[in-house]
């Protein structure tokens, strides 16, 4: 049976490395993105050099009229879905809490909490057997952030991800007898271009060495675990967490 993945804020860091990563395991690929156009293209390059069919699809998550067309586009263009993987995100420059800005609070909980609610609500509808479908899973990219908290540099990033754990337990529940199995990953210091884009440039350099394993991770290190948690492999785990943090935890 064909396999379809769509993937949100594919164009790089993890969500590139898990379409990449899908791609050779079988699967086509909707890859979600809102800016970077040529990120997005080279990642499909990379699926179809691996046999697989891909699509770029432009969406800004922080819109739900635009969120609704990319789901759209991609049953017009791959069929019916197999997994969603929720994974765009933000995090803004390094912060204080008390500094931090409600409309800094607005634009992000519009993407990582927002973006990602409306985006399950879509996957539900294209999945779940009381909508008619054959079932599926829903991978969320949390962050071990949402258990640490993010002091002194990003309390909000944190609670968007608290927020996001949370979706994942109660949907996993409502789910139980719709055939869609909805876990999350947690990563923690990843080597992307998340950190530059929050103003830490030198982030990975600085902590990679004082975490337990004496580095970060990489983004192919995270998309082992959503694709593991996206296949059959995982058919019995729903409302789980899989941190890949290194053993950075509290």
């Amino acid at each position: 049976m064909k396999r379809t993945m769509l993937i949100t804020g594919a164009s790089a860091g993890i969500g590139a490395a898990t379409a990449r990563l899908a791609a050779r395991s079988g699967w086509d690929v909707g890859v979600g993105y809102r800016s970077d156009a040529q990120g997005a293209a080279e990642v499909v390059g990379s699926v179809e050099r691996a046999g697989r069919r891909a699509v770029a699809i432009q969406a800004d998550v922080a819109d739900p009229d635009q969120v609704a067309r990319m789901f759209a586009t991609f049953e017009a263009e791959l069929g019916r879905m197999s997994a969603f993987v929720n994974n765009a995100g933000v995090v803004m420059p390094q912060s204080r809490f008390e500094d931090i800005s409600a409309d800094r609070l607005r634009n992000l909980f519009s993407i990582n909490q927002l973006g990602a609610f409306v985006g399950a609500q879509h996957a539900v509808r294209a999945m779940a057997k009381r909508h008619g479908g054959r079932g599926g899973a829903i991978v969320n990219v949390s962050s071990v952030a949402s258990l640490k908290g993010g002091p002194g540099e990003y309390v909000d990033y944190a609670a968007s991800k608290g927020a996001m754990d949370t979706m994942t337990v109660g949907l996993s529940r409502e789910m139980l007898r719709e055939g869609v199995r909805v876990n999350a990953v947690r990563p923690g210091v990843i080597d992307t271009d998340i950190h530059g884009k929050g103003g830490q440039f030198d982030r990975v350099e600085r902590l990679g060495p004082e975490l337990p394993m004496g580095r970060v991770g990489t983004a192919e290190e995270v998309a082992d675990a959503i694709l593991w948690l996206a296949s059959d492999a995982s058919s019995y785990l729903t409302g789980s967490f899989i941190d890949v943090a290194g053993g950075r935890q509290i």
